[in-house]
C-alpha cells in the first residue's frame, strides 16, 4: 500500500509517498501531495483510563478505555495502575498481563503496564488514594512475576526503594522517579543507582507531585533535568504545566523530555463528576480536580498535547518527538515512534488543523 502527504520526519516535513504492509518501505519524495500530516504513531506511557473505562476496572475496561485513545492517534499504549490495595493493583496488572497477550484487534498495541502505585510517598501522593506500601522484595517480586511491568513509578526515600530500583532496573524496568519527597541530592543517587545497574531512569510528570526548584534548593526537578540520561515524562494540557515552564524544560532536556496524558475515566466526556481510585473528581473547563482541589490526573489526549506544544511555539516535528519517537526511545521500542523503513506502519494522519482524520496500526486503518 501507499499514502501520500506531509510526511513529519524526525527532522523537517517532506511532500512524500510512503510504501507500507505491517513495515514502512520506501519514502519518495514528490513534487507535490496532499494537504495532510503523517505522523508516527503516537506513544502514552502513562494513561488510567478514558471515556468512563478505567485501567483498574478490568480487561474489558483497558479494551474501552484502549479503543478511545487510539481515535486519537495513539498507537502504543501502557495501561497504568493507581495506588490501591495490593490486592487490587495486582488484578489490574493480571488484566493488563491478559490484554498484553491477546491484544486489541481493533486497537493500539499494549506495551505492558504502567505501575504507578503504591510504591509512593504518602505525603505526595497528589490524587493518589492513601494506601501507599513499601517496594519490599517481596511486593516487587510479585508485581515482576506477571510479566507485564514495564515502567514503575517509585519514591526514592521509602524504605527496601534502594533494592527496588535495581532489582527493577536489573529486570529492563523504567524506573520513574514520583510521588516523592526526596531533594537534589536524593534524585541524583536514585539515577546513578539505576543506571548502574543497567537500567534507565526516568520521572513521573515532571513538576507535579515533587518539589519544586528553588534557589537554594534545587529538588528533584533539578537532578532529572541536568542529568544527561533520565528521562521524563510532562502532562501538557497546560494546567499541570505552564508553557512557560514546558519550554524551559524541552530547552534543557530535548529528546528526553516526553508527552503523556495521565488521562482517567472521564476523559472525553466533559464537564461533570467522575472519580479516580474510589476518589470523586470534578471536571470542570478541562481540568479534573478532587474535592480537596488538587489535580486529579488529566482529562488530556495526545492529539490536544501535540497541538498544545505547537501552540507553545515548537515545529511540528518537535511537537511529534513529544507524543512518539521520544517515548518510543524511553521505553526501548527501536521499531516505532519514527516514519523510517523498516519501522512498525503505525501512524497518524492529520489535517492542517492538526486533528486526527486515520489511525493505522501495523499497516491496518483502524479508524
Amino acid at each position: 500500500m501507499n499514502i501520500s502527504g506531509q510526511l513529519v520526519l524526525e527532522d523537517r516535513i517532506v511532500s512524500a509517498s510512503m510504501s507500507f504492509d505491517d513495515l514502512i518501505g520506501d519514502i519518495t519524495p514528490q513534487a507535490s501531495a496532499p494537504d495532510r500530516y503523517i505522523l508516527p504513531g503516537f506513544v502514552d506511557g502513562h494513561v488510567h483510563g478514558g471515556d468512563g473505562a478505567d485501567t483498574m476496572d478490568g480487561v474489558d475496561a483497558i479494551h474501552h478505555m484502549s479503543r478511545f485513545h487510539l481515535s486519537h492517534g495513539t498507537t502504543t499504549i501502557l495501561p497504568t495502575t493507581i495506588t490501591r490495595p495490593w490486592a487490587d493493583v495486582m488484578e489490574a496488572l493480571r488484566a493488563v498481563a491478559e490484554v498484553w497477550r491477546s491484544g486489541i484487534p481493533d486497537g493500539p498495541q499494549v506495551h505492558g503496564a504502567h505501575l504507578e502505585g503504591p510504591f509512593v510517598s504518602p505525603h505526595r501522593l497528589g490524587a493518589q488514594p492513601p494506601f501507599t506500601i513499601v517496594p519490599d522484595p517481596v511486593h516487587v517480586d510479585e508485581a515482576l512475576a506477571t510479566g507485564v511491568v514495564r515502567v514503575v513509578t517509585l519514591a526514592p526515600e521509602l524504605d527496601h526503594a534502594q533494592t527496588a530500583m535495581e532489582t527493577f532496573a536489573r529486570a529492563g524496568v523504567r524506573v520513574s522517579l514520583g510521588h516523592t519527597v526526596t531533594d537534589y541530592e536524593g534524585a541524583d543517587r536514585a539515577i546513578c543507582r539505576i543506571c548502574a545497574a543497567g537500567g534507565v531512569a526516568g520521572a513521573t510528570h515532571l513538576f507535579n507531585a515533587m518539589a519544586p526548584i528553588e534557589s537554594r534548593r534545587p529538588g528533584p526537578v533539578t537532578a532529572l533535568m541536568c542529568s544527561d540520561v533520565a528521562y521524563a515524562e510532562m502532562i501538557f494540557d497546560t494546567h499541570h504545566v505552564h508553557p512557560a515552564t514546558f519550554r524551559l524544560a524541552h530547552r534543557v532536556m530535548g529528546s528526553r523530555l516526553l508527552f503523556v496524558t495521565d488521562a482517567m475515566r472521564g476523559t472525553g466526556g466533559g464537564d461533570g463528576i467522575s472519580q479516580l481510585g474510589g476518589q470523586t473528581v470534578h471536571i470542570k473547563d478541562g481540568v479534573a480536580r478532587l474535592d480537596n482541589g488538587s489535580l486529579a490526573g488529566s482529562v488530556l489526549t495526545l492529539d490536544a498535547a501535540l497541538r498544545n506544544a505547537v501552540d507553545a511555539g515548537k515545529s511540528l516535528p518537535e511537537a511529534a518527538a513529544l507524543v512518539s519517537t521520544n517515548a518510543a526511545r524511553y521505553l526501548g521500542l527501536d521499531d516505532r515512534g519514527r516514519l523510517s523503513a523498516g519501522c512498525r506502519a503505525d501512524f497518524v494522519v492529520m489535517n492542517s488543523a492538526l486533528q486526527v482524520e486515520e489511525v493505522w496500526v501495523g499497516g491496518r486503518r483502524l479508524r
